[in-house]
């Protein structure tokens, strides 16, 4: 026959002082008297029946009994505390904080925002813009808007939105636009290609899908970021790889050509989430942002 619990207070006493080692240092995290803690304590000792402590000197020692209660308490405590953080964030007055790549969210995000404000007009969308993949536990992030291969991390739930799809783009303002317009992609060999440091792999991957040879190609500037190749592209500096999503826009204007088209990659444009956190939003989301990546 199961027993009520203890005190939620004297446990909460106790997993502190014994994570501390100290019934002072827990009073002052606390923010009650000494006193009060050692009550706690003294209390959830008699509605256990077994001593969790035993004095050494000034200090305190875990019994066998609170080694045990210790790990347990702090497990179920680390675990409220997340489920309390989950309900603060996804209260109704709470922002869905969406993290994504600088480069999206200047080119294909914000473009999109009054579309998807309408579209989706209980959902309200905090974007966050960092560079690099973010940590397995997505700090301060309900979910993340990623360009990424497979695997992907166990802690994490997946969206996969659509494949990813790559290929050169360059002005008609470029000095050579006339004649590589009409080239074949061999006619690459004689450029000095735009890269980027985060992606040092994209212009070989796109040789190869079109088998000419990655030791011919030759590399003019670098930049850190997607968006600055691109912008450099759009004025003219060159000729840029890039996912299509990311120039479609520019495309459609008559900014940049694409003569050789766009090649699938092995990475997916993907929206992910912590595993164990459930949002009523993030399955909205991922469907709107499927289908605004198909229609490109």
């Amino acid at each position: 026959m199961s027993r009520e619990l203890p005190s939620l207070n004297a446990l909460r006493a106790f997993e502190v002082a014994a994570r501390l080692e100290s019934v002072s240092r827990a009073a002052t995290e606390l923010h009650v008297t000494h006193g009060a803690v050692s009550r706690q304590i003294r209390t959830l000792e008699n509605e256990l029946g077994v001593s969790l402590f035993v004095r050494q000197g000034r200090g305190l020692t875990l019994t066998a009994a609170g080694l045990r209660l210790r790990d347990g308490t702090a497990g179920a405590f680390a675990q409220l505390r997340g489920i309390c953080d989950e309900v603060r964030r996804h209260a109704s007055h709470a922002p869905f904080v969406l993290g994504c790549s600088g480069s999206v969210l200047a080119r294909w995000i914000i473009p999109r925002m009054e579309r998807l404000g309408r579209d989706l007009s209980q959902l309200k969308l905090h974007l966050s813009a960092s560079e690099g993949m973010p940590g397995t536990a997505l700090p301060g992030l309900d979910a993340a808007l990623l360009l990424a291969e497979p695997p992907w991390p166990a802690e994490w739930q997946v969206h996969v939105l659509a494949a990813e799809r790559i290929g050169p783009v360059f002005s008609p303002r470029y000095r050579r636009h006339v004649s590589l317009r009409k080239a074949s992609a061999a006619a690459l060999y004689n450029e000095a290609l735009l890269h980027t440091v985060s992606r040092p792999q994209a212009w070989p991957a796109w040789a190869r899908a079109h088998r000419i040879s990655t030791g011919k190609l030759h590399y003019g500037q670098s930049f850190e970021h997607l968006y600055y190749m691109l912008e450099a592209a759009v004025a003219g500096l060159g000729v840029a790889i890039a996912p299509e999503p990311l120039v479609a826009d520019d495309i459609a204007a008559g900014r940049l050509v694409a003569p050789w088209g766009f090649q699938p990659t092995r990475a997916n444009w993907i929206l992910c989430a912590p595993r164990d956190i459930g949002n009523p939003h993030l399955s909205v989301l991922a469907t709107w942002l499927r289908q605004e990546l198909l229609q490109i």
